[in-house]
């Protein structure tokens, strides 16, 4: 879109993540199976015509780098077309990003830089799909300062997680609140709560103007200053204005056939996988026969680094069930049930994958049975070892067992009988 620049929020650490984020950032993540985290948001911006994008990194970007650089190369100085990952730079003193609107605000000079109207303000680690285009037309018809998308989530849900909005009739914002614990309902529908999505569309003057005042955060200064100050910042519906006409590829019984669907349920789907638990269920539903998120698009391509590996192939007997299993896995004489397998993974005979979600280069050995479980990447699960049926021996041996009883291997661990180490 024309004069419009986007900024991917992509430093955050992703402390409730760990022990996933000890050695990458939340954006960088994998999910899907061969994504990763931030490639959701980046397909989104240019399957809707976003194509200057800047993504400020801060924490343990060097993965999160290498993968935007060698994974999404559609820079073209000469046609305006550019993802560049920014850095940290402490360009306003001696401090890292206190924040996200600090982190914008000590990057200035990339909206200064540029012919720009609008500022569009992503997260680099949700999970949906929008179209921006809908988002920014919505923005300019209203001639607004400020545009935030949001959806209607239970109460419950909201508490303590999410920015909770007010509106009037007109879908004007007239209040704000981070993360309250007792969110303010719909009054329509009091099960529920209008919660911020984290997106942002800026007028660029507005936004360096409320920059140069104070405040480090979007959700917690600048926002509810501005719907105090200001009588032109709008609420986008997410769930009524975002649409996407789609061709999903479906088999029943045997049959492979094209079908034209309405993608309601994508366009109305969002998730903040910021736990182990919301992770995990993000990831099992993509499983599921008809999920809420579907990764076979045609017309809403997910894009990605593709590393160069042969098909997956499944031998000597072996199993899969209503599974993703990616690029140079081979499944010899295993069962992969319900589980979301990376590129890379080996699953020996008699070895049992059950609703677990294996990242790269993972070798499960002959006789050992995986329930529930996240193992990231380059682990080595010996013949025989069971993860996910004692979690008090699973604790004892380095993993993370969560309240929901998920079980995260970390990454580089190799899993015997009766214990584990480092490789």
């Amino acid at each position: 879109m024309e004069k419009v620049l986007a900024i991917v929020m992509a430093g955050g650490a992703g402390e409730r993540l760990q022990p996933l984020t000890r050695e990458r950032s939340k954006a960088s993540v994998p999910f899907g199976g061969k994504y990763r985290l931030i490639d959701i948001t980046l397909s989104n911006c240019v399957n809707s015509g976003l194509r200057r994008i800047f993504v400020l990194t801060q924490y343990l970007s060097e993965s999160l780098n290498r993968h935007i650089q060698d994974g999404w190369p559609i820079s073209s100085s000469g046609l305006g077309d550019f993802i560049y990952s920014i850095p940290a730079q402490m360009k306003m003193g001696t401090a890292w990003y206190r924040g996200t609107a600090d982190a914008v605000r000590q990057n200035m000079n990339l909206i200064s830089n540029h012919n720009i109207e609008d500022i569009v303000i992503l997260s680099g680690d949700h999970i949906y799909k929008m179209n921006h285009s809908h988002l920014i037309e919505y923005h300019r018809r209203n001639n607004a300062a400020l545009t935030i998308s949001a959806l209607r989530v239970k109460s419950e849900d909201a508490a303590g997680r999410l920015g909770v909005l007010e509106a009037d009739k007109e879908n004007r914002a007239i209040g704000f609140e981070e993360k309250p614990l007792t969110p303010k309902i719909i009054p329509e529908n009091p099960s529920y709560s209008l919660a911020s999505m984290g997106i942002y569309v800026f007028k660029a003057k507005t936004l360096l103007d409320v920059l140069y005042g104070e405040g480090e955060d979007f959700g917690k200064h600048i926002i509810p200053r501005m719907i105090h100050d200001m009588d032109n910042v709008y609420i986008y519906d997410y769930e009524q204005e975002n649409r996407i006409t789609d061709y999903e590829i479906r088999v029943t019984n045997g049959v492979r056939e094209k079908v034209l669907i309405d993608r309601t349920r994508d366009s109305s789907y969002w998730k903040d996988v910021g736990t182990i638990d919301s992770f995990y269920e993000t990831s099992m539903d993509l499983v599921s026969i008809d999920p809420a998120f579907s990764l076979y698009s045609e017309k809403w391509p997910l894009r990605t680094l593709q590393r160069q590996l042969p098909p997956g192939k499944c031998t000597l007997g072996g199993k899969i069930i209503d599974s993703i299993v990616s690029d140079g896995c081979i499944i010899s004489g295993g069962t992969v049930d319900q589980s979301v397998l990376s590129p890379g993974v080996i699953v020996e005979r008699d070895a049992w994958v059950y609703q677990s979600v294996v990242f790269d280069d993972v070798f499960i050995e002959p006789g050992a049975k995986v329930k529930r479980a996240v193992i990231d990447k380059e682990c080595r699960i010996r013949a025989g070892a069971l993860i996910g049926f004692d979690h008090e021996l699973d604790k004892a041996r380095g993993c993370t067992v969560t309240e929901n009883g998920i079980v995260v291997v970390p990454k580089g661990t190799e899993i015997k009988n009766n214990g584990l180490h480092l490789l």
